[in-house]
């Protein structure tokens, strides 16, 4: 399998993973670590006092727990067997030593081992840590017991609670990458789409006046240069606005800028190159306006002149106007094409005429991605009506 193909399970399963970086595992060594030796070795050197030949033993089994507790990253469940073990022995030793606290480094461990380890081993580590309930009941009464009991549920619930923070990040993530996908596929989608229509357009026209009239032809061709030079053009800011990390253009040449309403004028050219008649109205209240809302507005236009050279039956006139109203953008393509009869037409022609088509979904889902909306639809009297309402708030 192929680097790509395990790309997204590979970032997905990152956070699933005990790996961590040097510093976290330092972090997660040197805190419990700190955290045994004040309260469990500071108790063991109390309770040793009137027990000079087994207080050693115990300080070397407090010990090795924090020396355990260095692998707690890598292997929890390991270490928690240790330092269970360990945390035992000292109680034996040194019973003035409470069962909770001789056993904190596992339940250290236990946390660990409920935030990293699937929930069926984590249950399991549960319930050999409630196993020595009946000791702490023995040696504390019930009060020992309700203690004991106390500690050790904590610190599984809080390492269930981490591994739920844990999911929840990672689900945060796959969406992310999901919406990043989805829009990257409607930039494509919007780009490719547009100008292999008009090339496809031109293409046929060159052809069809190749021998008669050469030089219409050629200018034909031309056409079809600049348009697949402008989409190039659109690709590469593409790719590097959704990879930083590129290096610049090592010519230093300028690079072409991003799609706007500022560059409504070309979008029509490249439409009026194919014969079709394309009115432009764009108010001058239209400039200055977000980044979101701009390219929104000039993705569904173009996604509009789009569906008209495509689809639209006899079209041959088409009016875009962008205009403001009640601090919303309004956009509105019009086409004089004829309405496609249910006898004849294909699939795709009903599908945009029933308002399903691929392009229409993509455009509304750009209007409400910056909070607006969009209706389309055949008019009454013919041709198609794409209408967007954009809301905006001016920047200062």
């Amino acid at each position: 399998m192929d680097r790509s193909s395990r790309e997204p399970q590979d970032v997905f399963a990152g956070g699933a993973r005990d790996g961590l970086s040097s510093r976290a595992a330092r972090a997660l060594w040197w805190g419990p670590a700190f955290l045994v030796l004040g309260v469990l070795g500071t108790s063991v050197l109390v309770a040793g006092v009137d027990h000079g030949g087994r207080a050693p033993v115990a300080a070397a089994l407090v010990l090795v727990q924090v020396c355990a507790l260095r692998w707690l990253a890598r292997a929890p469940v390991a270490v928690l067997v240790v330092v269970a073990v360990a945390g035992l022995g000292v109680w034996a030793l040194l019973p003035a030593v409470t069962l909770t606290g001789a056993l904190l480094a596992a339940q250290v461990a236990l946390c660990v081992v409920s935030a990293t380890r699937p929930r069926r081993a984590s249950a399991g580590a549960l319930a050999a840590m409630l196993l020595p309930a009946p000791l702490a009941f023995a040696a504390g009464g019930p009060a020992g017991l309700a203690v004991y009991l106390l500690a050790v549920v904590l610190a599984w619930t809080a390492g269930q609670w981490r591994r739920a923070q844990q999911a929840r990040l990672r689900a945060e993530l796959r969406r992310a990458v999901v919406e990043e996908r989805a829009r990257i596929a409607r930039e494509v989608h919007d780009v490719v789409a547009h100008t292999l229509s008009v090339m496809v357009i031109q293409a046929g026209a060159a052809d069809d006046v190749f021998t008669r009239q050469p030089e219409q032809a050629r200018q034909a061709l031309r056409f079809i240069e600049t348009g697949a030079r402008s989409a190039l053009g659109e690709l590469r800011l593409l790719l590097r606005a959704f990879r930083p990390d590129m290096e610049e253009d090592p010519s230093g040449k300028h690079q072409e800028p991003g799609p706007s309403l500022a560059r409504l004028d070309e979008l029509a050219d490249t439409v009026r190159a194919t014969g079709m008649t394309v009115h432009v109205h764009r108010e001058d209240a239209t400039a200055g306006l977000p980044a979101t809302v701009d390219l929104a507005a000039y993705r569904i236009i173009q996604e509009a002149l789009t569906n008209t050279l495509r689809h639209a039956a006899d079209a041959d006139e088409v009016k875009v106007r962008v205009t403001t109203e009640g601090g919303c953008v309004l956009v509105t393509v019009v086409d004089n094409g004829r309405t496609p009869q249910a006898r004849g037409r294909t699939a795709q022609a009903r599908a945009v005429a029933a308002g399903t088509g691929r392009g229409l979904v993509g455009m509304k889902e750009r209007a409400h991605l910056v909070g607006g909306s969009l209706r389309a639809g055949t008019l009454p009297g013919g041709g198609f009506e794409v209408a967007a309402r954009l809301p905006v708030e001016r920047t200062p």
